[in-house]
């Protein structure tokens, strides 16, 4: 790849980050091409050199926001350096990840919008959560979990959508007390029923 190709590329990648980031502190319509590229440092007519529509790049910033579990466990050097599936219960119903939804999961700050988006974006969407229930499968297999395939991949299912419904009303109440209580609570539960 030439020089002027690895920079659009790099620019490409710088874009789609920043959108992922921002779509998911604001919302699917709480951001501007105008806003993005803004901060990206580059003109509103520079995004069609990279995208054709919005939704193009909405579904790869969906795409991109739903890969730091993938990441982090593709990363490790070893089984032994990969999260537990108790760690990763714990870090996502954390007053970390509560409190910082532009980094955190996509899927708690947006499903209800996807479910209202375009067909793309539902596609993204739909791509990586597969692969976070993948994940999960995964990671319970790592702890020795029984059951067979269709068991555990249900299981995760339900791992996951507890941990996204958990977090969005943590995130939603105005009383601290009970949104730390929310996370707790919710974390008990969903661990229980991980080692179940």
């Amino acid at each position: 790849m030439g020089r002027s190709q690895a920079a659009k590329a790099e620019t490409h990648d710088r874009i789609v980050q920043i959108a992922s980031e921002r779509l998911r502190a604001n919302g699917l319509d709480g951001v501007s091409v105008a806003d993005l590229m803004k901060e990206a440092g580059l003109t509103v007519g520079g995004f069609y050199k990279h995208f054709a529509t919005r939704e193009d790049l909405v579904a790869e910033a969906v795409t991109v926001g739903q890969g730091n579990w993938q990441k982090r466990i593709a990363n490790a050097a070893s089984e032994a350096d990969k999260p537990q599936i108790g760690e990763l219960i714990e870090r996502y119903l954390s007053p970390a990840h509560r409190d910082a939804p532009a980094g955190g999961c996509l899927a708690a700050a947006l499903a209800a919008e996807i479910a209202r988006s375009g067909v793309q974006t539902r596609a993204s969407f739909t791509e990586g959560l597969t692969k976070s229930f993948d994940l999960l499968v995964e990671r319970l297999q790592a702890a020795d979990m029984a059951g067979d395939d269709m068991a555990l991949r249900a299981r995760a299912i339900t791992i996951y959508s507890a941990l996204i419904g958990a977090i969005s009303l943590a995130r939603a109440v105005s009383d601290p007390a009970l949104s730390t209580e929310i996370m707790e609570s919710a974390a008990a539960q969903i661990k229980a029923l991980a080692a179940a």
